[in-house]
């Protein structure tokens, strides 16, 4: 037990927090700031004056940017978009808008993703992360080792028809090999394919709750008991049908088998 739990933690742990090392290191190299200790003051030191203040300023802005925006600009290449709008899509139809709450579904989602995305985490480890920690890589090319697993990854799940039309709208020529793709076209080409997939996966899971909805409504009718809401009598019926086949278990083995 202890080795698996060794394993999972060696696989994703280094990996999830690889590109913010990197990017923070990154930064912290470009910006010539000396910090005084004990305290909390920055001194900018510049080898111009003042433009080499305001230089290394605008550095340390800049890289705090970036740090700000990693969690988001990491949740847009990687598999928690599909995962998140399949799971919010399933609360839906089961017409429970509130169960289960928001951190419950956001939770799942970013655990799954971990583990989806474990390949991919694991080849930044190994092939940016541990090199960088070692030294034997700069903050640039570890940062530009680390992009490629994960534009692999994004690459592998975007439809053709997508980074077409990202490519035809920026009125650049088409990629010859994956190394040739833009990030600036790949990242919306590839949230627009996650987006088109969660889709269809939502619409295959409404279906048997759609059925019931009917059902329930039809029968109602019949006994001349319009007064009587539908979804009062459907919704119990819909929670004990996915309880008896193990609804979240078909569904995340499914969701996951999305993956490629």
């Amino acid at each position: 037990m202890s080795s698996v739990k060794r394993t999972g933690r060696q696989t994703w742990m280094p990996g999830i927090l690889a590109l913010a090392a990197i990017v923070f290191s990154a930064a912290a190299c470009a910006s010539e700031s000396i910090v005084a200790l004990p305290g909390i003051q920055v001194h900018l030191a510049g080898s111009n004056g003042a433009t080499g203040e305001i230089s290394s300023a605008i550095k340390i802005l800049l890289g705090l940017t970036v740090l700000s925006l990693a969690p988001a600009i990491l949740m847009s290449m990687t598999a928690f978009i599909r995962i998140v709008i399949v799971l919010s899509m399933l609360r839906h139809a089961l017409g429970m808008q509130e169960t289960p709450p928001n951190t419950v579904v956001i939770s799942l989602a970013l655990f799954l993703t971990f583990f989806t995305m474990s390949t991919t985490l694991q080849e930044v480890n190994v092939k940016a992360y541990q090199p960088f920690m070692a030294g034997t890589l700069t903050a640039e090319v570890a940062a530009v080792q680390a992009i490629k697993p994960m534009r692999e990854f994004m690459v592998r799940q975007t439809r053709e028809q997508d980074l077409a039309l990202m490519v035809e709208l920026s009125k650049s020529e088409a990629p010859k090999t994956i190394e040739d793709i833009n990030l600036i076209q790949l990242i919306p080409a590839f949230i627009l394919s996650e987006l088109r997939s969660a889709f269809q996966i939502g619409f295959v899971i409404f279906l048997p709750f759609l059925l019931i909805d009917l059902i329930v409504s039809s029968a109602l009718m019949s006994l001349g008991m319009m007064m009587v809401p539908p979804a009062s009598i459907s919704l119990p019926l819909k929670i004990l049908m996915f309880v008896l086949i193990d609804g979240w278990n078909l569904v995340v083995r499914a969701l996951l088998g999305t993956f490629s």
